[in-house]
Order: C-alpha cells, then sequence, then structure tokens
C-alpha cells in the first residue's frame, strides 16, 4: 500500500521516527523502517521510503514473520488495504 505526503519541509528520517518507526537501511534510493508489533521483532510493519521532489513516498507492508528460505524463499506479508494495515494507514495519516 502507499501513502503520498505532499511537500514535506522535514527529514524524512524524522517524520517517520515521530511516528514510532526504527531506521533499518538504505536499499538505492529507498530507505527503510520498521515497526514491531511484538518483543521477538515479528509482525513489524514494513516501510520502504523515499523522497521524490519534495514529496515523501511511503509503501507501507505488515510482515507476519521472517521470512523463510531453502528451495523457495517466501515474504511472509500482507499488502493490502485491510485489518492492521488498514488501522496503520489511519495511524500515520492522523499524526502527520
Amino acid at each position: 500500500m502507499q501513502i503520498k505526503i505532499d511537500s514535506i519541509k522535514e527529514n524524512p528520517v524524522n517524520i517517520l521516527r515521530r511516528i514510532g518507526y526504527i531506521f533499518q537501511r538504505h536499499e538505492g534510493d529507498e530507505m527503510s523502517f520498521v515497526r514491531p508489533l511484538a518483543r521477538a521483532g515479528f509482525p513489524r510493519f514494513h516501510i520502504y521510503a523515499k523522497v521524490e521532489n519534495s514529496d515523501l513516498i511511503i509503501n507501507i507492508h505488515l510482515d507476519q514473520k521472517k521470512e523463510t528460505y531453502g528451495k523457495d524463499t517466501r515474504h511472509h506479508g500482507e499488502y493490502e488495504d485491510d485489518g492492521a494495515l488498514s488501522e496503520e494507514v489511519k495511524r500515520i495519516k492522523s499524526i502527520i
């Protein structure tokens, strides 16, 4: 799911920290942030954010559990606008 915040005037890292996200790393032109929902680290909300012109583009999904590796790689995430992800998007929009 994508959220666009027009004309930001603050550092995007500070914006996302203010709403409870932890910076992880840079991945190309995007920054990765997480907000764990449990002590073990999963489930967690996961954001990829980037700045285009002066707009902050946030791609968010819910990681249900850590990815598994082996013969197949699986990412156990939810990307649809419903349930917990929908509530988190509403929370983010209300703060920003």
